[in-house]
C-alpha cells in the first residue's frame, strides 16, 4: 500500500508538471502571436507614415514649382521670396509697416491686392484644394524695442505687434473686391488663420548675427492634410 501510494503520488505530481509545462506552452504561443501581431502592425504603420510622407515631398515639390512659376516675375519686384518648403515671405519691413505701426502700407495693399487672389485661385484648384489643411499668414519681428523696455516686456509688445499685423492682413485680404475672393470666402473662412510669432524665428546672417531687417516679416504657408495624418498616427502610436 505505502509503494502504490508512492507511486499515486508521483503520478499527481507528474500530471501537475505536465499540466504547467501546458500552461506555459500556451503562453508561449500567445506572447509569439502578440509579438508577430505587434511586428505586423508596426510595418502597417511604417508602410502608412512612408505612403504619406512620399505623398507629402510630391505635392510639396509640386506646389513649390507651381509657386514659382505663378510668382517668378514678381519676387524681386515685391522684395519677396518662396522658400524650399513653401513658404511665401515677404521681407522688406519699409514696404510692409512703417515701424512699430500696425497699419499696412499703401505699397504693400497694392501688392496684396495682386498677390493673394492669385496665391488663392492657385491653392483652390483641383490640383490643391483637397490637401490644404490650413493657410496662415504669420507676422514676424525681430527682438529690440527702444532701451527702456525690459526683455520681458520686449517680446510680450513684439508678439502682440506681430499677431495685430497678421491680422490686419488677414483682414485685408479676406476683404479684397476680386472674383476669387468672393468664390471662396466660405472655404477661407474654414482654413484661413493669423498667427504672431513675435521674435521666435528669427533670420540670422552667415556670422550669426540677428539679420534685423529680414526678421521684420510677414509670411504666407501652407499647412497638408498630410502633416495632419502623420501627426495622427504619431499620436496613436504614442498612446499605445
Amino acid at each position: 500500500m505505502w509503494i502504490l501510494k508512492i507511486n499515486h503520488e508521483w503520478m499527481n505530481i507528474s500530471d501537475l508538471m505536465s499540466g504547467l509545462m501546458m500552461i506555459f506552452l500556451f503562453i508561449a504561443i500567445a506572447f509569439m502571436l502578440e509579438t508577430q501581431s505587434e511586428k505586423e502592425e508596426l510595418k502597417r504603420t511604417q508602410d502608412s507614415i512612408k505612403e504619406i510622407a512620399v505623398t507629402y515631398r510630391q505635392s510639396q515639390q509640386s506646389l513649390n514649382q507651381d509657386l514659382n512659376k505663378e510668382f517668378q516675375k514678381d519676387l524681386e519686384i515685391w522684395e519677396a521670396e518662396i522658400t524650399k518648403d513653401n513658404i511665401f515671405r515677404f521681407h522688406s519691413p519699409e514696404v510692409l509697416f512703417s515701424i512699430g505701426s500696425i497699419e499696412i502700407s499703401n505699397r504693400f495693399q497694392e501688392i496684396l491686392n495682386d498677390f493673394f487672389p492669385r496665391y488663392l485661385n492657385l491653392l483652390t484648384s483641383k490640383k490643391y484644394i483637397n490637401d490644404i489643411d490650413e493657410i496662415r499668414v504669420e507676422g514676424h519681428t525681430s527682438n529690440d524695442w527702444n532701451d527702456k523696455t525690459s526683455e520681458q516686456q520686449i517680446y510680450l509688445k513684439n508678439m502682440k505687434l506681430s499677431q495685430d499685423r497678421a491680422n490686419n492682413v488677414l483682414t485685408y485680404c479676406y476683404n479684397i473686391n476680386h472674383v476669387i475672393i468672393e468664390k471662396h470666402r466660405n472655404w477661407l473662412e474654414t482654413k484661413f488663420r493669423a498667427n504672431g510669432m513675435s521674435f521666435s524665428k528669427m533670420i540670422y546672417q552667415e556670422n550669426g548675427a540677428v539679420n534685423l531687417l529680414k526678421s521684420r516679416r510677414v509670411e504666407f504657408k501652407v499647412l497638408t492634410s498630410a502633416q495632419e495624418k502623420i501627426y495622427k498616427i504619431i499620436e496613436q502610436l504614442d498612446k499605445n
